[in-house]
């Protein structure tokens, strides 16, 4: 997990601060002999207290009373300095874990659990955020499983793919779900947006400006986050409007894992997946699944015929070289009426949680969501249009009814009482829809209707 040092300096260096922390560990007061000593501060304060106050009977009580909890004190303490000295401290598995995660930035539990019951269902974890894209769920999940299990060159990155499809059917989403994934945090995700680098000299800046430019000791966008993160998955975007030069790059950290940035430091990417994205037949792609209303068999068969004319526009597009170096070249689908419907629930989902932190429960009606699938399905700009309809319809009319403060918000423990029929509810709001007037409506009574 610690690239960038070698044996035996890492790992004398780790069990040393390991042994250190223990060591420091058994030296800290057991909690009941701090308990002890804090009466003895309260003591002291009454005592002095009671000397202003001229009441010296209860005073030299207090005195009393004070010298028999230090006398009783320092023998507690002597018992446990000789216990302590009896027995070594211990440093465990979990120790070493907890340092190698300071000192890396992963979550201890990754690096402790059995990571191979976990990639077994590694689709499984991932279709939580992903809806449909069994394909590109698949070769990913794939793709991991080779690198992990060592059948892969150990010196090239975990993973390394490219994502095609139109917009906003989950490629990113995607990189964000694997980093969530394999390194238990979505910010392990490092996105740099390829379209900044179309020009020969801004190719400099992934490595680091040479000597004598301006941001020479700042090293590479690229580089340098990954020598700080070196458990991430980097996402380059729109990889098709780079410079030729950053392919030249590329083709060094896909086959070596290894780059030199410009201050002469040796970035390792071998524990990084690469993800590019690119809209290369993206349009193609729109266009060959219509509005959801043609047979399942006829869909299929023409997105393979045009999953084949894409790779093709592919192979014009990119160099031989570059594409061999890729695990998998992944065209994304486009969404179907019933995928947003699935996605509309995951979106409703985050909602609802940032709303019970609110203490406030929504409760939204099949109609209501019936009618943001139909005004929110785009199939050519994926599940953006949707969110976007999910703030101007739903989010910012509840966001208006609670800085009106109709619907004030409650403790946590009248929040888990559920309702009773008919019962006007301050901290729920019900949403429906209004099919005369074509929109939401939002009230603090429950539908008449069974809500689903």
């Amino acid at each position: 997990y610690i690239s960038d040092r070698y044996l035996p300096d890492k790992a004398i260096d780790l069990i040393d601060e390991a042994g250190s922390k223990a060591r420091l560990q058994s030296s800290i007061l057991p909690p009941e002999l701090k308990e002890r000593e804090e009466e003895i501060d309260h003591i002291g304060k009454d005592k002095d207290t009671a000397i202003a106050s001229q009441e010296y009977e209860k005073a030299a009580r207090l005195r009393d009373k004070e010298k028999e909890l230090r006398r009783a004190i320092e023998e507690e303490k002597k018992r446990w300095r000789e216990k302590r000295n009896q027995v070594q401290p211990v440093v465990s598995e979990e120790d070493i874990a907890h340092i190698v995660s300071k000192w890396t930035g992963i979550p201890a539990t990754r690096l402790t659990e059995d990571e191979s019951e976990k990639l077994l269902h590694m689709e499984d974890e991932l279709h939580l955020r992903i809806i449909s894209q069994d394909e590109a769920i698949t070769a990913v999940s794939q793709a991991i499983r080779r690198s992990r299990t060592g059948l892969k060159d150990p010196r090239r990155p975990i993973g390394s793919f490219i994502f095609l499809g139109p917009t906003g059917v989950g490629k990113t989403e995607l990189a964000r779900a694997l980093a969530e994934f394999m390194f238990g945090d979505d910010d392990a995700l490092i996105r740099i947006d390829m379209s900044e680098f179309m020009e020969k000299f801004s190719v400099s800046r992934l490595i680091g400006a040479p000597p004598g430019y301006v941001g020479y000791e700042e090293g590479g966008q690229l580089t340098e986050q990954v020598r700080r993160k070196p458990y991430s998955v980097v996402l380059l975007d729109e990889i098709e409007k780079a410079h030729p030069d950053v392919f030249n790059l590329l083709l060094q950290i896909l086959d070596d894992g290894l780059v030199t940035d410009n201050l002469g430091h040796k970035v390792n990417f071998k524990n990084t997946v690469i993800i590019m994205t690119s809209n290369v037949g993206a349009r193609l792609i729109s266009k060959g699944r219509s509005l959801g209303f043609v047979a399942e068999e006829d869909t299929k068969r023409s997105y393979t015929d045009m999953k084949t004319i894409i790779m093709e526009e592919v192979k014009r597009s990119f160099n031989p070289e570059f594409l061999n170096r890729l695990d998998a070249i992944i065209v994304f689908q486009p969404l179907t009426r019933e995928d947003m419907k699935k996605i509309l629930e995951l979106m409703l989902g985050r909602v609802t949680e940032r709303m019970i932190e609110q203490g406030i429960e929504l409760i939204i009606s099949s109609k209501a969501k019936e009618h943001l699938v139909e005004i929110g399905f785009d199939p050519k700009y994926g599940a953006r249009p949707l969110q976007r309809i999910l703030q101007r319809s739903l989010e910012d009319p509840i966001a208006e009814t609670i800085l009106a403060k109709k619907f004030p918000a409650i403790s946590s423990k009248d929040r888990s009482a559920p309702a009773k029929k008919g019962e006007k509810s301050k901290n729920r709001i019900y949403v429906d829809f209004n099919p005369a007037e074509k929109r939401l409506i939002f009230s603090n009574t429950p539908f008449k209707e069974k809500v689903k």
